[in-house]
């Protein structure tokens, strides 16, 4: 009977050859637009307390305070010491209102973020979970691809930007002055007419982060505390210091260059917050996440917030908005104001806010290529948990590896400002999901009229948060210009 049978369908193959390539590619089609416009059914908190428990789970011990210094140490890199003053040659003291106005509209971001977060279950996804579970599976595959390109070549160029600063500290010790070479970790040796850049200390610096991401959260989550209060810390001293000598006549006037540029900046220092998402992806591993996950976006946020708006009045308040410097403005202002001191204090923030970014982005990576694992999107490997350290090890090494390969042999410093459309990516979606969870939800014939103003004051929301997301890619592409610096 087999032999028969395969005899008959070696003759049905060569008989009717054209009829079935055609089969078979009809069926290819439709099997892959049926997996791609699939949908990921939610996960009842039963299934995932399951996982939890027999061991293929994260665990849960982030708690509030973990979150929302996780949302700061993504959010506040070196930028918070160069940003405020290069857009402020431009938006004058009215670079304040710049910040505020973009913190306003990432603000409604972060709402979307935080009812999202409150109504999925807890488990490793972030933009990508509300987009397979709202859209559909190519969808979520290419919002993946976006933002894990954006965040591989942004850890790479905050690497080097970290090496950069501590070869910059390593130096005010004699005994290294002009002693470190560039390919150590000042930019890097090029060669081959710059297509390879070689630099070493970024790449070192990867493997210590990626060892205390492997070694367990609880351990990654305290160096990240430590590091974000001493920065917090710094902030607030550079603040408090600059305050007595602000000369209120250099607020005056306030808009120097008009009201439009004060919007211009605001679309330019919009990026300034990006980061405050990366408490999303934090879900399998807080304690109580329906309640913390919310608190930590928005808490985060508001700290950056008001951070932004005290370094604005300070640089602004110091030294006159056509005096400040371009490359290191904050920097030299207290150094004409005889405060040498403090510039080096800056450069230890700077190295603390660069150490926390990278260290919640190469964090963040490792849960998304997990839960693409888990989803079999990517091979099983990326889905694996250590039993004991109850980390993705096989993901965090990937991400690791990726990011030094890059930081190591080329200058990615131009194409990570280039590809910030990542994020823009990942907040436009998750407004995009609000908006469509919100329609599936509700029938018009169940709409009452105190749901229809809830309604209209979430898609407005949703809409704002989008097109601003929106314009502060488009103008921070046509307005800033590249340079070497890690917002």
């Amino acid at each position: 009977m087999g032999t028969g049978g395969g005899d008959q369908n070696q003759k049905s193959r060569t008989n009717y050859s054209p009829s079935s390539s055609s089969s078979s590619s009809s069926s290819f089609f439709s099997h892959f637009l049926s997996s791609a416009l699939r949908v990921k059914p939610l996960h009842s908190p039963s299934e995932v307390s399951v996982r939890t428990n027999s061991g293929d789970g994260l665990v849960r011990r982030l708690g509030m305070f973990d979150l929302i210094l996780i949302g700061i140490g993504a959010s506040i890199g070196a930028g918070i010491f160069v940003v405020t003053g290069t857009v402020a040659r431009d938006a004058g003291p009215g670079v304040t209102i710049s910040f505020i106005l973009a913190g306003l509209s990432c603000v409604l971001n972060a709402l979307c973020f935080a009812e999202l977060a409150s109504r999925f279950p807890a488990v490793v996804g972030g933009s990508y979970l509300y987009a397979y579970s709202s859209f559909n599976e190519l969808t979520a595959f290419l919002v993946f691809t976006q933002i894990m390109l954006d965040y591989h070549i942004g850890a790479a160029s905050i690497a080097r930007s970290l090496a950069s600063y501590v070869v910059t500290i390593l130096e005010l010790f004699p005994f290294f002055k002009d002693n470190i070479p560039n390919w150590i970790g000042h930019g890097g040796e090029e060669f081959f007419g710059g297509v390879l850049s070689i630099n070493i200390l970024a790449p070192i610096l990867l493997v210590l982060l990626t060892i205390i991401l492997c070694w367990g959260v609880r351990e990654s989550s305290a160096v990240n505390s430590f590091m974000t209060a001493l920065k917090v810390i710094l902030v607030i001293v550079v603040i408090l210091v600059g305050a007595f000598e602000v000369d209120t006549s250099n607020w005056s006037p306030f808009a120097p260059n008009g009201f439009k540029e004060i919007l211009t900046g605001a679309t330019v220092v919009f990026f300034a917050y990006v980061g405050f998402d990366a408490v999303a992806n934090s879900a399998e591993e807080s304690k109580r996440p329906q309640r913390d996950l919310p608190i930590g976006i928005i808490g985060s946020l508001l700290v950056c917030i008001a951070l932004y708006i005290g370094v604005c009045l300070v640089i602004t308040g110091m030294v006159p908005y056509n005096l400040l410097g371009e490359d290191a403005p904050l920097s030299e202002a207290f150094t004409s104001k005889g405060l040498k001191y403090v510039s080096v204090l800056i450069s230890i923030g700077a190295v603390a806010g660069l150490t926390t970014t990278l260290l919640v982005g190469l964090y963040v990576q490792s849960r998304l290529y997990l839960g693409l694992g888990r989803d079999g999107l990517l091979p099983s490997i990326f889905a694996r948990v250590h039993p004991r350290r109850h980390t993705p090890i096989n993901s965090q090494i990937w991400v690791g590896i990726v990011a030094g390969v890059l930081a190591g042999l080329f200058n990615v410093t131009v194409l990570s400002h280039i590809l910030s459309v990542g994020s823009l990516t990942g907040y436009s979606v998750v407004a995009a999901c609000v908006l469509s969870l919100r329609w599936k939800d509700k029938t018009s014939s169940q709409i009452s009229s105190s749901s229809w103003r809830e309604g209209i004051w979430r898609y407005t929301r949703v809409l704002l948060s989008w097109g601003s997301s929106c314009a502060g890619r488009l103008h921070f592409l046509q307005h800033v210009p590249i340079r070497s610096v890690t917002l």
